[in-house]
């Protein structure tokens, strides 16, 4: 199995018409056609559904489509890291990245980096902590930001100066939105709004024995999509505050937790790993710039 039928492939799952990913290719149709026809015959699966003017993917051929993604982006990675592994001012560097008011620190940080190291490049992906760890195993990116404590048998780490607060976005005309914080006893039975993660870690460790009086109405990755569902008056967001959009004229407010509820986060890197010059001295740069940040 070769790269460069991997990307004939995703060429055409991603142009569904092998016409179009030919000319994209800058190769025959009929070249491109036998590629694939190698590929199939190589896994004993059928990888595309053909139609008069359309291809389609199988469930096996979106499988290896996800599979074949990420061997691309390790390839590409492992070719841009040998290139400037003599380039001590730039480079490819890439974080993997959860969803945090906390990632100010990161961006702030990288922008003054590159006031040295203009050529430092850096890739971002975003997703929850299984999302990322995944990339970061398989070595598609550098750096992953985790909104839990990591695994420190796999993983080094290094916390960030501040933690994100929990809270509940809702309705700023909704009866609720007249408290000053929001206990469990006033969520029960109210239909809420959380990540995976969040519910079933900090949300489950915050209500204690009165979880099971709260009622998971839908899971969002993405706090602003669950917020779209709140302004219809469908449930109640659970979520760091800063994330979601409750200035005057929103429409929502934000209520802290009470008890408190804080999540430290945290940028992780695998054990023994091997960095290009320029992702070793941001990293450095970052150790040294979080330990000055104070907390507000």
């Amino acid at each position: 199995m070769e790269l460069r039928t991997m990307r004939y492939f995703l060429a055409v799952a991603r142009e569904e018409n092998m016409t179009r990913a030919a000319e994209l290719l800058h190769v025959t149709q009929p070249t491109l056609s036998k590629q694939l026809k190698s590929l199939e015959d190589e896994l004993g699966k059928k990888l595309f559904t053909r139609h008069s003017f359309s291809v389609q993917l199988t469930e096996e051929g979106i499988l290896l489509r996800k599979r074949a993604e990420d061997l691309i982006k390790m390839a590409d990675k492992i070719t841009a890291e040998f290139l400037t592994l003599d380039d001590v001012l730039g480079g490819d560097v890439y974080f993997g990245l959860a969803e945090s008011y906390q990632i100010r620190h990161l961006a702030s940080a990288i922008k003054q980096f590159k006031n040295t190291f203009s050529d430092m490049r850096y890739h971002i992906t975003s997703g929850d902590t299984e999302q990322v760890t995944e990339k970061l195993d398989k070595g598609v990116i550098d750096f992953a930001v985790l909104a839990e404590e990591p695994n420190a048998a796999k993983y080094h780490s290094l916390a960030f100066p501040e933690a994100d607060l929990w809270g509940v976005v809702m309705p700023a005309d909704c009866p609720l939105a007249k408290k000053q914080a929001v206990c469990a006893e006033d969520l029960a039975g109210l239909p809420l709004f959380c990540s995976e993660q969040g519910w079933n870690r900090d949300i489950s460790r915050w209500s204690g024995n009165q979880m099971d009086e709260l009622c998971l109405e839908g899971s969002f990755r993405l706090s602003y999509n669950g917020s779209l569902f709140v302004k219809e008056g469908l449930g109640y967001l659970l979520t760091f505050q800063h994330l979601i959009d409750t200035s005057p004229g929103s429409g929502l407010v934000f209520r802290p937790l009470t008890p408190v509820l804080e999540t430290k986060i945290y940028l992780i890197w695998k054990k023994y790993q091997v960095f290009t010059p320029v992702a070793e001295r941001l990293l450095e740069y970052l150790r040294n710039r979080f330990e000055v940040i104070l907390p507000e």
